[in-house]
């Protein structure tokens, strides 16, 4: 293919007072990948739901190419030739194991690290190294944020969260080190700085308020040189650039207006600023972050935690106001069970939207979904009796070779860590084990 226009380094950056700008994958960069196969790198995402399922209304009918989705399922219909379901895996390891009560708390520790996480409230916390961790020493080499930790729920990593459990074990997906973990990040406007505002993040609240009034726009501070780079290219990376930079930029108004919005909040609730008022509104502005993080390949790694195991988010948008944690305690009461999939339901919708955004980003011969393996599940199956087995796992995209538009149940019993040793290794991780794995996961990926 002849490309028009100049050539471009993969890590070419807008830079301004306060601000960088990484660019997407362009055309002109094209060269840039001769060292990585001529083909875009590959992402893994980390997709995690609280408190189970109504795994009745999850497991699709069907089997192989031949299935059909189920209804909380069914807002990925548009996606489904790029969906691999997988039914029957187990994470042995949040189970009690002699130490009694604390499944939520276990549920999202043992989830991504496959460790039976240490029973304790205080500062000895010991659980495992995550998958996406694991990973990130292999692919975030190559990006300038070796993962990204983000979520959408308030939390905190010290005192009891469940039955004797730390809440560093309830409220973190990723492990650096079994003793170290990575909360996610909640405030998109931290979350944003960090990705697209130089030294912002590590400026004091007051400091960095006045410095974004005075440079107004992370793309004001960088205007000059787009316009400038914009002459410098082919026509279709002039206007892939100008796409980006103004999806940049919508970010960037989502978030003023969600720091501008008038709201109740408790005396004694230190919320942060920039989250928006509406739940859906919130997850998809995170879900946004996140691709334009993949975009410009500012990392190929990250971790999602839409609400904290033992969440007690309400829904009063979809005509649940009751809290999600008691609700899925419902002893089979059939109202109750209905709450609990609606709200199974409209998290897969906004996953869809994670989905959508992902495909519509074109990037080489493909789409960012079609180079990503993203990866959305839960801890605990039937959150009504806190269930590890036959976990509600599916994955999405293209990257690695992944057979996608399939409903794949495996053998009873099979380690989920299976699975993720199978990612570990496509990624191109030397390791031969991870948790209580017993080998990679056949029929997932070709080759």
């Amino acid at each position: 293919m002849i490309v028009l226009g100049k050539q471009l380094p993969r890590r070419t950056v807008l830079r301004g007072i306060g601000a960088s700008v990484a660019l997407p994958f362009l055309d002109a960069m094209t060269p840039a990948f001769a060292g990585e196969g001529g083909s875009a790198p590959l992402r893994l995402a980390f997709v995690y739901v609280p408190n189970g399922m109504t795994m009745a209304d999850w497991t699709p009918r069907g089997e192989g190419a031949d299935f059909e989705l189920s209804r909380i399922q069914k807002p990925l219909e548009p996606f489904r030739d790029r969906l691999l379901v997988l039914s029957g895996l187990d994470q042995h390891n949040g189970n009690a194991l002699g130490d009694g009560p604390g499944d939520h708390a276990r549920a999202a520790a043992s989830f991504l690290t496959g460790a039976h996480p240490r029973k304790t409230a205080g500062a000895d916390i010991q659980n495992g190294v995550s998958v996406d961790q694991a990973a990130a020493d292999v692919l975030g080499t190559s990006a300038p944020f070796r993962s990204l930790e983000l979520g959408c729920t308030e939390s905190r990593t010290v005192g009891d969260c469940d039955s004797g459990y730390s809440c560093a074990y309830t409220n973190s997906l990723a492990w650096r080190s079994p003793t170290t973990p990575l909360p996610p990040e909640v405030d998109p406007r931290l979350a944003f700085e960090r990705l697209f505002g130089g030294e912002e993040a590590d400026l004091d609240p007051e400091t960095r308020a006045r410095r974004i009034r005075y440079r107004r726009s992370v793309l004001d501070v960088v205007r000059g040189r787009a316009a400038e780079l914009r002459l410098e290219l082919g026509a279709a990376d002039s206007r892939k650039l100008e796409e980006y930079l103004e999806g940049i930029r919508e970010i960037e108004r989502r978030i003023e207006l969600a720091e501008s919005a008038p709201r109740e909040v408790r005396p004694d609730l230190d919320r942060p600023r920039g989250i928006p008022a509406e739940f859906g509104d919130y997850v998809r502005l995170v879900f946004d972050l996140q691709v334009a993080a993949f975009q410009a390949d500012l990392t190929r790694v990250a971790t999602t935690m839409v609400a904290r195991e033992g969440s007690a988010n309400t829904y009063p948008e979809i005509g649940v106001p009751e809290p999600h944690h008691p609700m899925t305690h419902h002893r089979e009461n059939p109202e109750w069970v209905e709450k609990v999939t609606r709200i199974n339901t409209y998290h897969t919708e906004l996953f869809g939207h994670f989905l959508a955004r992902l495909s519509a980003v074109g990037e080489g011969s493909g789409s960012l979904l079609d180079h990503s393996i993203v990866v959305y599940g839960s801890g605990l199956s039937d959150g009504n009796r806190h269930v590890h087995e036959s976990l509600p796992v599916l994955l999405a995209g293209r990257g690695g070779g992944l057979l996608p538009g399939r409903h794949l149940t495996c053998p009873a019993g099979t380690p989920l860590n299976d699975l993720f040793l199978t990612l570990l290794q496509r990624a191109g991780s030397p390791a031969t084990a991870f948790g209580d794995s017993r080998g990679p996961l056949p029929g997932v990926l070709a080759g």
